[in-house]
């Protein structure tokens, strides 16, 4: 991987993303191809994934938004740096992270994860199918629980339909939006495949999703959405590196050659019972987008070179953990009580289906920040739940979780609760 020093003269707006624009919505409907034409990276990469056709693992790229001076809006938002209508150099306005979330029903749960670093979202709804589709829905309902407001529906693949199949998709989608939160959002036809429409949506980006604010003074926390060894086979024991930990920090500042802490950590096994051990390290360096960094604040997603095994991170072990400076991070939590809203209905299932209440002993899947894991209910009130963890998760008090129940064979959302 070839890396570049971010030059002290440089926009360091643009050294790091501002913000992280999820990709979600049903299978299929174009958000991996979406990706590949702002950002030319197909973040597809996994060997199952190229073979199945589908995200499994969640993707990241960054697109840095340019502005040309002679063309008008929206025909001056481009990602190039030579703008393809008019050939004159562009302006580099915005730097944004994209995260690509599976769409599959039964990748739900990394979807969930990669939802709680979100700033916003693109919905991608294919114009060649009936609105709305399960995982429309699904996902939808899964970015109003876990607080993302800012959302743009993109009607793809207007290409594959004729002009009034496209209009009749179009009301069909504001039919779907106008009893949700996102009654209001824009929705903005394209075709990906022929880069039709783009602009369209840069756009909406820099109008419809803004910067929140950040606080860089707290403790800093990053949520690790991806954790792995970037070693090839067959390398000399002398050139080899630390695992790489991928994410976003929530809060606060990391630098280069701080110490962190990461938690839950490591499972160990004492007095044969298992236990986790948090893990210290040092950061080694900070990248984003090619860039080594100095230092990294709150905004876009990032990399972390550490001096850990890469054994230890390797296939995405640590995904879920927090880390930040040591004794600062939140509890880990082994059970966790939980205050308890359902929804009336099953998220996600084809017939209609009424949320039943949870019952003792019942397996539930919890995502809190970017961490899956399953609960075992022992302990039921009125309004709130008892869970035992099967893997522990690190999170603060009063921190969302979204709770998922197996219908079938597939986990669907069926309510949220609070930690307390």
């Amino acid at each position: 991987m070839v890396k570049k020093k971010a030059s002290s003269d440089e926009n360091e707006a643009l050294a790091q993303p501002e913000i992280n624009i999820g990709m979600v919505g049903h299978v299929d409907h174009g958000k991996t191809t979406l990706l590949e034409r702002l950002s030319g990276k197909w973040t597809d990469t996994h060997s199952e994934e190229l073979k199945r056709g589908i995200t499994i693992r969640l993707g990241y790229a960054d697109v840095v938004i340019r502005k040309c001076g002679k063309c008008p809006e929206p025909f001056c938002y481009t990602t190039k740096e030579i703008c393809p209508k008019c050939n004159e150099p562009s302006v580099p306005i915005r730097k944004v992270s994209f995260v690509d979330a599976p769409g599959h029903e039964s990748l739900m749960a990394t979807m969930l994860a990669g939802a709680t670093i979100m700033d916003g979202a693109f919905l991608l709804i294919s114009a060649a199918e009936k609105c709305p589709q399960p995982q429309t829905r699904e996902h939808l309902m899964a970015l109003e629980i876990i607080g993302v407001k800012n959302v743009i529906a993109v009607q793809n693949k207007v290409d594959l339909v004729s002009e009034e199949q496209a209009q009749k998709n179009y009301g069909e989608i504001q039919e779907f939006l106008k009893n949700t939160i996102y009654k209001d959002i824009p929705i903005i036809p394209i075709s990906a495949q022929h880069r039709v429409g783009l602009e369209f949506l840069l756009q909406a980006i820099q109008e419809f999703i803004p910067t929140p604010k950040r606080d860089s003074s707290k403790e800093p926390i990053m949520l690790i959405a991806r954790s792995f060894d970037i070693n090839k086979p067959g390398i000399k024991p002398s050139e080899l590196v630390g695992g790489v930990l991928g994410g976003s920090l929530r809060q606060g500042v990391l630098k280069a050659n701080d110490q962190i802490e990461i938690k839950p950590g490591r499972k160990v096994k004492e007095k044969n019972k298992d236990v986790w051990k948090p893990i210290r390290t040092t950061i080694a360096s900070i990248n984003s987008g090619g860039l080594d960094l100095e230092h990294a604040g709150p905004g876009g997603s990032i990399g972390i070179m550490t001096a850990l095994d890469p054994s230890i991170v390797k296939s995405d072990q640590l995904t879920g953990s927090l880390a930040g400076l040591p004794g600062k991070l939140p509890n880990t939590w082994t059970e966790c009580h939980l205050k308890v809203k359902l929804l009336q209905r099953v998220v996600g299932a084809e017939s209609d289906l009424k949320v039943e209440p949870i019952k003792m002993n019942e397996f539930l899947m919890l995502n809190v920040n970017s961490a899956a894991t399953v609960g075992v209910v022992s302990q039921l009130k009125k309004d709130s739940v008892r869970c035992v963890l099967k893997v522990p998760v690190c999170a603060e008090s009063g921190s969302r979780v979204t709770i998922s129940r197996r219908i079938g064979n597939r986990f669907r959302l069926i309510g949220y609760g609070e930690i307390f």
